[in-house]
């Protein structure tokens, strides 16, 4: 059995993977718009709990207190 080993330079990489993102957004452009989607989704989910712990948190007993007088 013959091994061959391929030398890829970052530049070459990146040029392939920039490739294959293009033709996997020409060929599979619902399935990656839903993708997309979901990482900004998921972004903003990180970003919005991330600005939450910056506050102080809430005590469970005020929390059981309003929920009990609603």
């Amino acid at each position: 059995m013959i091994s061959k080993t391929i030398d890829l330079s970052e530049e070459k990489i990146k040029e392939l993977l920039k490739e294959v993102l293009i033709e996997l957004m020409e060929t599979k452009k619902d399935d990656f718009q839903e993708l997309f989607l979901e990482v900004i989704e998921e972004i903003g989910l990180k970003n919005a709990i991330k600005e939450g712990r910056k506050n102080d948190f809430v005590a469970e007993e005020d929390i059981f207190l309003l929920l009990e007088n609603n």
